[in-house]
């Protein structure tokens, strides 16, 4: 058992500095987003999805298209409109009211 507990802490180890190199090859575009950088990862890791808003000259494509040439994935870029929110894309919830009996519900 001892020695499966020590096989899992060196993968465990090995994978930390995997990550902490992969921060680092990411931190050499993307100056001061340290936050950022590790949210995106973490969703990556997770399997999720990220949807990154903010004015123009944040290096959202960027950071994105830096992650994608650290671990070797194709990149591709949606344009999206001014006008389109977060919740055309992602949906959002809207609690109505039945007048018959006053319950609510999403």
């Amino acid at each position: 058992m001892d020695k499966e507990l020590q096989r899992i802490a060196d993968e465990v180890e090995m994978l930390s500095g995997k990550l902490s190199a992969l921060k680092q090859e990411i931190g050499k575009v993307i100056i001061g987003q340290e936050e950022t950088v590790s949210q995106l990862l973490i969703t990556f890791l997770a399997g999720g999805h990220a949807l990154l808003e903010g004015v123009p000259g944040l290096a959202k494509t960027l950071m994105i298209r830096t992650l994608a040439n650290a671990i070797d994935l194709k990149f591709k870029r949606i344009q999206f409109t001014p006008d389109l929110m977060p919740s055309d894309i992602i949906g959002t919830e809207i609690l109505e009211e039945d007048h018959t009996s006053g319950k609510k519900f999403f």
